[in-house]
């Protein structure tokens, strides 16, 4: 098994028997068969002071979750491709405000929605071109197939816009996406979406590497990720394990991809999906999260400046907004209320307007299959969540999560 060295809560100012609460808090939806495990992680100083274990690979299997157990991550692959792009950045190979079409030529002949129906759109050219920062932010006007709020996400779903399954690699589907129409012209409002895929080829293209092979020489392997990839390797593949639905109506939960050999993930996908492609551990999100909250380095390597990083973690939506006053509030993967965006994760702007204990500029960031992790930097503090069920909003577990970790603080 995976080492993971657990300090004295106490050490780091947390209290040990409130830190308890949170394996029993979570047992009640494992007994209730509402979640397969609950894998929860909370460090302090870069010290990890809590990590429990709960249920199974499988719901109501026989085979315990522990540290070695691989996850979807799914969109908490969004902040790696961030990273990536503003490794780049660093060595003046990409600008913010350059036109995405200088990286990808099809966006500059890409429109907006304009009215009519998704089979007979009207179209308009849009106010300016997508940028790259839009691509962080999500204020580029593109969108998710998945979202079901409008033509447009319609279109996406004839036109079968959707990386999952793509047949071509990300370059021909970064090109299909730029032939759908935008939602709305780039930096108007902001909305869940594929751009952070659109970044990860432009990470490509400034490259000169496939993503896979950029995020393993520059960030996997200089911080010692070894279980995260687009794909687990069949030596690693019994560790993945069971992904779960729940039925938006119903209820019911189901199981949607088995885990093990006879999951999607035993092979590599077509499209490398900077924006949701990959698996990965507890331990190795630690160490990712643990570079972001030393300023930029981890365990001797280098990855970001710290300037850079505070850069990345200041609200760059427009007037200092939220997530909630510029989006429609259809989608997001943390509370909307309170929270602005920066370069590739939400950015707590309003600690009251979360309902939540919390800290002025903690970013954040979860998966589709109910991962989550968030990093407060006022606090000194890390917590992640591993569980597998979609969607991710099934229940209330990141706020609760949340309240458990902040009643712990004791200095």
């Amino acid at each position: 098994m995976s080492a993971i060295e657990i300090c004295d809560p106490s050490e780091v100012g947390l209290n040990a028997e409130r830190l308890g609460r949170i394996p029993r808090y979570f047992q009640s939806y494992i007994d209730q068969k509402k979640l397969p495990c609950a894998t929860v992680l909370v460090a302090r100083g870069g010290h990890v002071a809590h990590l429990s274990f709960q249920g199974a690979t499988e719901m109501g299997g026989a085979r315990p979750v522990d540290a070695d157990t691989i996850y979807r991550i799914y969109s908490m692959t969004k902040p790696v491709t961030s990273v990536a792009a503003m490794i780049l950045f660093e060595e003046g190979l990409l600008r913010l405000d350059h036109e995405v079409s200088r990286y990808i030529p099809e966006f500059a002949e890409t429109m907006v929605f304009a009215g009519g129906t998704a089979e007979k759109p009207e179209l308009r050219k849009p106010d300016r071109p997508i940028m790259i920062k839009d691509l962080f932010l999500h204020t580029s006007g593109l969108t998710y197939a998945f979202l079901q709020q409008g033509p447009v996400d319609a279109i996406y779903r004839a036109r079968k816009i959707d990386y999952s399954g793509h047949k071509g690699d990300l370059k021909s589907f970064c090109e299909l996406l730029a032939t759908a129409p935008l939602v709305f012209s780039p930096g108007e409002r902001w909305n869940y979406s594929n751009s952070t895929d659109v970044l990860g080829r432009v990470v490509e293209v400034a490259s000169g590497m496939s993503l896979d092979r950029f995020f393993e020489s520059r960030i996997f392997k200089p911080l010692g990720m070894v279980d995260t990839g687009f794909h687990v390797p069949a030596d690693k593949i019994e560790r993945l394990m069971a992904c779960y639905a729940r039925h938006s109506v119903t209820g019911e939960i189901t199981r949607n991809d088995p885990g093990g050999a006879e999951s999607p993930y035993a092979r590599m996908p077509n499209v490398l999906s900077g924006g949701g492609g990959l698996a990965s551990t507890v331990g190795d999100y630690l160490k990712f999260c643990l570079m972001l909250s030393q300023g930029g380095e981890y365990a001797g390597a280098r990855i970001l400046s710290p300037k850079t990083l505070e850069f990345m973690t200041m609200n760059h939506l427009p007037g200092d907004g939220t997530i909630a006053q510029m989006g429609d509030k259809t989608f997001s993967e943390t509370r909307m209320d309170g929270s602005g965006f920066g370069l590739g994760w939400a950015v707590t702007t309003d600690v009251i307007a979360t309902t939540q204990p919390g800290s002025a500029g903690t970013f954040s960031w979860g998966g589709m299959a109910s991962t989550f992790f968030w990093i407060d930097p006022v606090e000194d503090l890390i917590a992640i969540q591993m569980t597998q069920l979609m969607p991710s909003g099934s229940y209330p577990i990141r706020p609760q999560l949340q309240q458990l970790v902040y009643a712990a603080i004791e200095e």
